[in-house]
């Protein structure tokens, strides 16, 4: 199937120079800008061998969340955090959302572990980048942004960036007593 896909990012592209141009890149950008396609296309589609149809969170996973208090299903996200569950922090967010509380508490949970842990999608920046994002995002799809979040900071908990497990950001608990709080 992947295969089928790259070679209609092929089909596609085989004109991209020429729109390319049309929009002022000189040839050397739209060649970079067809290469960049098609790696991108073969990228994406070899890597969907193992994908679901449907979107995390399952059923299933939203099952365990029992409850609609909203500092509880926090605590559950946190705890599946530091567990490194992705499919309950999922779900955990995705109810929170459904329930319609504010996206506030979610965002502070997040920031928690977006400068703590020494994470290996460069965490401070994805924090900022989902929350910009929510912030101009559809509403039909905020949430679906922030479940994302959610499962991105559970699979990151406590790794470094050589998938070590077991650290923390450095100078992260030096800046806490620091500061007086730790």
């Amino acid at each position: 199937m992947w295969k089928g896909c790259c070679r209609d990012a092929i089909r596609q592209a085989a004109d991209l120079p020429y729109r390319a141009r049309a929009f002022g890149l000189p040839g050397r950008q739209a060649l970079d800008a067809v290469a960049s396609l098609i790696v991108g296309a073969y990228h994406t589609a070899g890597q969907g061998g193992d994908l679901h149809k449907q979107p995390l969170p399952f059923a299933d996973h939203l099952e365990k969340i029992t409850t609609e208090d909203p500092t509880a299903i926090l605590k559950q996200a946190e705890a599946a955090i530091r567990e490194n569950n992705q499919t309950l922090a999922c779900a955990a967010v995705h109810r929170y959302g459904q329930l319609g509380h504010a996206p506030r508490g979610v965002f502070d949970l997040m920031l928690k572990y977006a400068i703590s842990e020494d994470g290996r999608l460069h965490a401070e920046k994805y924090y900022r980048t989902v929350s910009e994002e929510f912030a101009t995002m559809r509403s039909a799809f905020k949430w679906r942004e922030l479940t994302a979040f959610a499962r991105v900071t559970a699979s990151s908990f406590a790794y470094d960036r050589l998938e070590k497990y077991g650290f923390r950001a450095p100078c992260y608990d030096e800046a806490r007593k620091l500061l007086g709080i730790g």
